[in-house]
């Protein structure tokens, strides 16, 4: 079956819009041509009217009229559209004059005898007619005396040049074609116009609609209503696709970290199995020991205890920091924060450090002002900080820790911890809080480290809001950058 043709938007205006002005300009000539038919015909029926009245006039004065016949035959005769004019005048019924041919005074006989049609006219029952009957065609008028006894008929013969003559004037044809023509032109134009923002609107949305990165090229768009649509849709369109890609880059950045967080937790999984491997097999084998031989010294007995001691201290160690860094992977909607004073927290870490030991051959200085007043958790903030106080411990090699406030802006603190030790390799900073990541796998063990305290400090951090970083220092060590939020400031009323 054969596709229908598909017609443009601006056709489907133009053609039903040029049809009606059209019909309009044709019915208003149709009109005019009507208008000044009925004009002339008026004009002549005045003429013929008037004859009829002077006649009666001098019948009633009594004036002879046949000088004014004469001179109404010779002016007609200069006009050639009114030769042959009848003019019949009868008394009492008695024909008393006449110019041209008899016009019959029976209605009967002037209808179908001469060829006229009678139709009913003025009070006077005087007859005003048009008739086409035959090959006659006459403009008549009958006008009678007030005493009734003279009665003037009058009519003329519709020739060529009195059909003429009742034509409208040609100039109000050129005048009403002109104005066709222009309307014309103006709704082509003016059509043409629409149906190009229209294909301009529709080109657009195919475009769109079959790529979804398609980018209009609104320099051609008019400066106009349609044009104003056209360019709130493209920007809408623009607006849709970067949010389309925004959710696809924000779905692919948490199917990632979903997935990121599956494999940590493998690993995690992984590596816990591979640590706990360790301090179990060794306390198994203090304490088969000491089983399978029950007549050990007590100093060989007791040194075997306080080996598997000190390894099921290392597995509680491992246990709680598994169950810190799975409570902050939960995210900081489950962590309970308040004001806190960050110096009241380094106190205390300071305090423990020095009264359990912790420290060794270390020194801790520290240069926090007092009310340095953040939004936090006391006890995972203590635990960062131990965690840092023994990574520095137990890897610097150094003499000396610290931590000190370097800087703030509206909403954070940026604070410095470090050590003068000896620093790492930069290979290794990208890692160092990657979990169970060892510079040394074999010295981290041995000195009693589970591989998951920078990782604690770094998603402590996390939780609260802030960053952290780690670089080497330039006079030697590691330092660790952080930033923490203040607490919200409340003005006095």
């Amino acid at each position: 079956m054969a596709l229908k043709k598909h017609i443009s938007y601006q056709w489907r205006l133009f053609i039903p819009l040029i049809t009606t002005i059209w019909a309009l300009i044709i019915g208003m000539a149709l009109w005019q041509a009507n208008k000044e038919r009925n004009y002339q015909a008026d004009k002549l029926r005045a003429q013929l009217s008037l004859i009829n009245d002077r006649i009666i006039d001098a019948y009633e004065t009594e004036f002879n009229p046949q000088a004014y016949f004469k001179f109404v035959s010779t002016s007609f005769q200069k006009m050639p559209e009114y030769d042959l004019i009848r003019i019949s005048v009868y008394k009492d019924k008695s024909l008393i004059y006449n110019i041209g041919e008899i016009v019959s005074l029976t209605d009967d006989e002037i209808s179908h005898d001469s060829g006229l049609t009678t139709e009913a006219g003025e009070e006077d029952l005087a007859v005003d007619q048009e008739s086409d009957h035959s090959n006659d065609y006459f403009y008549y008028k009958a006008t009678t005396s007030d005493d009734g006894r003279l009665e003037v008929l009058t009519a003329v013969p519709v020739n060529d040049l009195l059909r003429k003559a009742s034509l409208p004037d040609y100039k109000i044809w050129v005048v009403l074609v002109a104005i066709a023509i222009f309307l014309t032109v103006l709704s082509y134009y003016t059509t043409r116009y629409l149906g190009t923002n229209v294909r301009i609107l529709r080109d657009f949305a195919v475009n769109a609609a079959n790529d979804r990165n398609y980018k209009p090229d609104l320099s051609k768009v008019p400066h106009d209503e349609l044009g104003e649509i056209t360019r709130q849709i493209a920007h809408m369109h623009t607006n849709l696709t970067q949010a389309l890609e925004n959710t696809k880059r924000e779905h692919e950045v948490a199917l990632h970290a979903m997935n990121e967080k599956a494999r940590l937790k493998r690993q995690l999984t992984n590596n816990i199995n591979h640590e706990l491997k360790t301090p179990v097999g060794v306390i198994k084998g203090y304490l088969d020991t000491i089983i399978e031989n029950p007549d050990m010294g007590s100093e060989a007995r007791d040194r075997f205890i306080l080996k598997a001691q000190e390894h099921v201290n290392r597995l509680v160690n491992l246990m709680n920091d598994v169950s810190s860094l799975t409570r902050l992977d939960e995210g900081s909607s489950i962590i309970n924060t308040e004001e806190i004073d960050f110096h009241d927290v380094v106190y205390s870490v300071v305090s423990d450090c020095t009264e359990s030991g912790m420290l060794g051959e270390l020194s801790f200085v520290y240069d926090i002002p007092l009310n340095c007043r953040i939004n936090g958790n006391f006890n995972l903030l203590t635990g960062m900080l131990n965690n840092l106080v023994k990574n520095a411990r137990l890897h610097s090699k150094g003499t000396e820790c610290g931590i000190r406030l370097i800087g703030e802006d509206a909403k954070f603190y940026t604070f410095v911890f470090y050590d003068n030790g000896v620093g790492v390799s930069e290979e290794h900073i990208p890692h160092l809080f990657d979990r169970f990541y060892r510079v040394d796998s074999g010295r981290t063990r041995k000195a009693g480290g589970t591989g998951l305290g920078l990782p604690i400090v770094q998603n402590t951090v996390l939780a609260h809001g802030g960053t952290i970083e780690i670089s080497n220092r330039q006079e030697g060590g590691l330092q660790f950058t952080f930033t923490l939020p203040k607490a919200i400031q409340h003005s006095d009323s």
